[in-house]
């Protein structure tokens, strides 16, 4: 966002620092002239408006390019930026029409009622009766994938196997989905399975204004009972920047009315939702927290009341790993009894285990059901996920190290004899700083520091920078923009894909000032907050 007048500025700054016939020694007379040469040609770049878009979107690349991307060059910027976004799109159909996206679930019912609703007195000559007994009594599998036919026309297959209790079937289905402009698309539907017939649905979503949306779907199931109908038809609405509203009509098979409004903000979510229908007529409140770390960490709740009975569920999420978020529930119901509901979501697929714990409500199951996973997942944690990902990460980086090897000795070379270069320069510019007791930095660093306890066996990694930064003061000011300081004069990437910092020691009319500034983060100094107290 640099302006023509501030680019001058800074040419003529760096002209004036590596020109070569300022320099008498060979040896940094050839740095200069390499370094000056590089500033010269970034300048001539960055001064066109026309090679400063397309370096500006398709960096030092687009500059190299031949054939067609030359014809570019003659364009204004917003043609440049116009061509770029169409050509961005056409790769992206092309990637759709490649891509899959396979989705699935995988759940594992689990009854252990036996561990806490024993009948041992009853069964005391059985072998094997003194251990409990836990079961998987129920099963599901489906999976979809989607195959981009065109732009906007989509095909999906989709399937599902089910078990309980040694009884199960399974079914596969077919869509069709077409967007048929910017505020609407509709979809065809065909499916059949061995435990019921042919199945054939219509689904249509339909923007009627920028806040309102609809979507109904109409369906025909066939069975040795018959045709059955089914329609259902949801109206939902923007009430304001976080907060949607929902009326939704289904008439069929379990037919019921339902209306429910869902806030959703950078910190929590809150649902409340009411449904009058045959069989199941219920109220339900639900509230969950985000958590603003790294782990992204979600705690929930919720109550849910009706004919069936009276359920309450809270429980927490995880994310343990860059795909990969973990949690737990427990629900606690009547007539239900007590139940733990683990769920993994990895990627796209997601792995759910219903573990059922007793059909009454037992103090002990509920216990259990709680602390149990917490201290599991904290074992786990501590001895096996952390580690996992902490080797995985130094996997990683070493990965980026050698990738970039080449390319950091270069620039760690172009700093070095930068640095060499500045000397004079900085000399004459601490001089006169001293004379109007302006800034002059003592002492600047870049790189990583490790001031965290639980990091202390990291190895710091960082470069003096004192000379640049000192060279970089103008008028008793240092003025750095929002970017990686890596970039400047005399800096170069000490430690690749690690969080970096840059560390200030200077004086200010006599006084001592420190500061420590985030490797992107923008910085102005001297500033009296900066001031370091006689008495500390």
């Amino acid at each position: 966002q640099a302006s023509q007048e501030e680019l001058k500025a800074a040419y003529r700054r760096l002209c004036m620092l590596y020109h070569p016939d300022k320099h008498r020694d060979p040896e940094l007379k050839t740095q200069a002239e390499r370094l000056f040469n590089l500033v010269h040609q970034a300048y001539e770049v960055l001064s066109d408006p026309q090679t400063r878009a397309i370096y500006d979107i398709y960096g030092r690349r687009g500059l190299e390019m031949e054939g067609w991307e030359v014809v570019e060059r003659k364009r204004t910027p917003a043609e440049i930026r116009e061509e770029f976004e169409r050509l961005q799109r056409e790769r992206e159909e092309r990637r759709l029409q490649q891509r899959t996206n396979p989705k699935g679930t995988i759940s594992v019912g689990i009854d252990a009622t036996d561990l806490f609703d024993r009948y041992d007195e009853e069964y005391e000559d059985v072998p094997g009766s003194s251990f409990p007994s836990i079961e998987i009594n129920k099963m599901h599998i489906s999976q979809s994938i989607e195959a981009p036919l065109t732009a906007t026309d989509t095909a999906i297959l989709s399937g599902n196997l089910s078990t309980q209790n040694g009884n199960g079937g399974g079914s596969i289905n077919l869509a069709l989905r077409r967007v048929t402009s910017a505020k609407g698309w509709g979809e065809l539907e065909f499916g059949a399975g061995d435990l019921q017939g042919p199945l054939f649905g219509l689904k249509i979503f339909r923007n009627l204004t920028p806040r309102c949306f609809v979507t109904t779907n109409c369906a025909l199931q066939f069975s040795s009972r018959g045709i059955r109908p089914g329609l259902t038809t949801v109206l939902a609405r923007n009430l304001d920047k976080n907060t949607m509203g929902y009326l939704q009509w289904r008439w069929g098979i379990q037919s019921a009315m339902n209306t429910s409004i869902v806030r959703d903000t950078k910190t929590s979510h809150f649902t409340v939702a009411l449904q009058l229908g045959i069989p199941h007529s219920f109220m339900m409140v639900s509230y969950q927290h985000k958590f603003q770390d790294e782990d992204q960490t979600r705690v929930k709740g919720s109550l849910k009341a009706g004919f069936f009975g009276t359920i309450v569920e809270y429980g927490a999420e995880r994310k343990i790993s860059r795909h990969s978020i973990l949690g737990a529930t427990v629900s606690v119901g009547v007539p239900q009894g007590v139940s733990l509901k683990i769920k993994l979501n990895r990627a796209s697929q997601t792995y759910f285990f219903p573990v059922h714990l007793t059909d009454q409500l037992l103090p002990s199951a509920v216990f259990y059901a709680t602390v149990g996973p917490l201290v599991i997942y904290f074992a786990m944690h501590r001895l096996i996920i952390k580690p996992y990902l902490r080797a995985q990460k130094e996997r990683e980086l070493e990965k980026q190290r050698e990738n970039t090897a080449s390319d950091i000795l270069q620039k760690k070379q172009e700093a070095e004899a930068a640095v060499r270069l500045m000397q004079e320069s900085v000399r004459r510019i601490i001089e006169a700083e001293e004379a109007r007791m302006g800034l002059i930095v003592v002492n600047a660093w870049y790189g990583k520091f490790v001031n965290d306890n639980s990091r202390k066996n990291e190895k710091v990694k960082v470069i003096d920078v004192t000379v640049p930064l000192q060279c970089l003061v103008k008028d008793s000011k240092l003025i750095l923009t929002e970017a990686s300081k890596a970039g400047l004069p005399g800096f170069y990437d000490p430690c690749v894909g690690e969080e970096k910092s840059l560390k200030v020691l200077y004086q200010f009319r006599g006084v001592l000032h420190q500061v420590m500034s985030a490797d992107n983060e923008a910085l102005r100094i001297p500033k009296q907050s900066h001031r370091i107290d006689a008495d500390g």
